[in-house]
């Protein structure tokens, strides 16, 4: 497999057509996909990988498949977009991460994002990485924290109602040392 990034466990590459089949079922997992507005269909999930693949196309990086070394098996992403919103922060470049649940608590997200910061830095020349998710999603925040990022306070995502309970998110930045 083509890696653009290895850990001592993981792989991190451009999108396979094989990745199809687990991502979809991964985002169609109300668990995985507890602190976004909704689980995602067969054509949402198919939709966002395309999205995902024109990212790299047109800026050079993307959201990472990550799959472990050990097995070649595809347990979610990690890696860059450029958030599709305004606000006072944007435009930004946001690192960010989804496995599937029998994943978590692994440590796979912590290790594939520190791996990609450095790569963001050294290899991409970034000076600043933002990541935000909703007040409530903790797991998320606590990996924000584990990888050296900051909190830089709290904003409503303008893509979600202003009542709904995922509105409210936390902002943190890491910026090159």
């Amino acid at each position: 497999m083509n890696y653009i990034i290895t850990t001592e466990r993981l792989g991190l590459r451009k999108w396979i057509d094989d990745d199809f089949l687990p991502f979809s079922k991964m985002n169609k997992d109300g668990e995985v996909m507890e602190y976004f507005p909704s689980v995602l269909t067969d054509e949402e999930t198919f939709a966002m990988i395309n999205r995902i693949r024109a990212h790299f196309e047109k800026h050079g990086f993307g959201l990472f498949a990550l799959e472990k070394l050990s097995n070649k098996e595809f347990i979610g992403y990690t890696g860059f977009m450029i958030p599709s919103f305004e606000s006072s922060f944007t435009p930004c470049v946001e690192i960010g991460w989804r496995l599937r649940k029998e994943d978590w608590g692994k440590g796979y997200a912590t290790e594939a994002a520190n791996a990609c910061l450095r790569y963001g830095f050294e290899v991409l020349g970034f000076k600043k990485i933002y990541s935000f998710t909703s007040t409530i999603n903790l797991r998320s925040e606590k990996v924000m924290q584990s990888i050296g990022m900051i909190k830089e306070g709290e904003f409503d995502h303008p893509k979600i109602a202003l009542d709904h309970p995922l509105c409210r998110h936390v902002l943190y930045t890491i910026e090159k040392i």
